[in-house]
């Protein structure tokens, strides 16, 4: 399959950028060791939080999907617009939300009820469900009926009432509304998936993958002993509150891939000319998505603590690769024998990734059809004589490089 690749060395200070239950940063054992560890999913949400903003900045509505809990509010905002009275879109939303994912018994800050998990689903889509509803016959003419119930109070009135929605209010009608919506403003459910449990047809695979960030070394989490000043208590010495809380500092390798060829597919953001002759999606839209998940990638970062440990940094060095055949393949195996310095882990850690990319391509005769990289100004000269390095250029080199073979 065609896939690119990111291969990324970022050094961030002292910070929190993913907690566990206990509030500590999350680590794991590898190589015999403790690391610092990122989980995927913590550092995707920075990303997608970030290609949001990106697509927002560019007038692009392609990065639209939201996960949330929320799905009766949702819907019943967007049935309210389509002239359905507040207590019959309330009703008909949380018939809809139980067949796409069971309601849970707690109520969101407006009162309405919460489906049981985050769901990820775009505005299209959405839309898309109100319109089947709200043309539906069926809905039409059993709104009467389940206005009278509501008055009454009477459940079994209500139960009555719905059952002439049946046809519109079932699995099948509402996965085929869903799917109407062809994911044209879902780029991100298309890069990241969606699961579903209740109906497996409206999963979507995602066309990126990601692993677990670790550090390239051994991290031990260290403990801050933070005290308050209560500002109003002018008897007393001494602190208003005090507190722990743990932080560590890394230098992470990070891995991404993206399947081109799935992204391409139908099911994802396939070619889709609409009957009026408007072209949804096209190569050049997914060249757009995947310009906009590049540098998303590069850019993001978990926020976390961001206010009082701010981990904010961009990464020391950044390999693109694009491949024809085969799969993702990581380089994390150069870190396997943690890195041990006292004059920091950045450039070590680029040397060990190179080394070990070249180790992989003489052994297993991996090839690219595409491999650049951007490196820090001042890492430049340290790796002008490495004998592994690979050619060097400008982030926007890289970016529209990699794009530039998107099919």
């Amino acid at each position: 399959m065609r896939h690119l690749e990111l291969h990324i060395i970022q050094s961030v200070p002292v910070a929190c950028l993913n907690r566990d239950d206990l509030n500590s940063p999350k680590t794991a054992i590898f190589g015999g060791v403790q690391r610092a560890r990122v989980s995927s999913q913590s550092w995707k949400r920075a990303i997608r939080e970030m290609a949001k903003e990106i697509a927002k900045e560019e007038g692009s509505k392609l990065f639209c999907g939201d996960r949330t809990r929320r799905m009766v509010y949702a819907l019943k905002e967007l049935l309210v617009k389509k002239n359905i009275a507040e207590n019959v879109a309330v009703e008909i939303a949380e018939q809809v939300a139980d067949i796409i994912e069971t309601l849970d018994s707690k109520t969101d800050g407006d009162g309405y009820k919460k489906i049981k998990t985050v769901m990820f689903f775009s505005k299209a889509e959405y839309e898309a469900i109100a319109d089947t509803i709200a043309n539906s016959e069926d809905v039409k003419n059993a709104i009467g009926l389940l206005i009278t119930a509501l008055e009454k109070n009477d459940d079994k009135e209500k139960v009555k009432a719905l059952k002439p929605m049946g046809k519109i209010l079932e699995k099948g009608a509402i996965a085929k509304a869903i799917k109407s919506a062809q994911l044209k403003d879902a780029a991100d459910i298309a890069l990241f998936g969606r699961m579903v449990a209740n109906d497996p047809s409206l999963k979507v695979d995602g066309a990126t993958m990601f692993a677990h960030i670790l550090s390239t070394h051994k991290v031990d989490n260290e403990i801050d002993f933070f005290a308050a000043v209560d500002d109003l208590n002018k008897n007393e010495s001494g602190a208003g509150m005090t507190s722990t809380l743990e932080f560590n500092s890394a230098t992470y390798y990070r891995f991404s891939a993206l399947n081109i060829d799935m992204l391409s597919n139908d099911d994802h953001l396939g070619d889709i000319t609409l009957k009026d002759g408007t072209v949804v999606r096209s190569v050049e839209t997914r060249k757009q998505v995947v310009k906009t998940f590049l540098e998303s990638t590069i850019q993001a970062i978990p926020s976390a603590h961001k206010t009082t440990m701010n981990g904010n940094t961009l990464p020391a060095y950044v390999l693109g690769v694009v491949r024809e055949k085969g799969h993702p393949i990581q380089l994390v195996n150069a870190f396997e024998e943690a890195i041990r310095s006292n004059q920091g882990y950045a450039l070590e850690s680029i040397k060990r990734m190179l080394n070990e990319y070249s180790d992989l391509k003489s052994t297993w005769g991996i090839s690219a059809i595409f491999e650049k990289a951007v490196v820090n100004k001042n890492l430049k000269e340290s790796l002008n004589g490495f004998k592994e390095k690979v050619e060097m250029c400008s982030l926007t080199e890289l970016i529209n490089g990699m794009v530039a073979h998107v099919i």
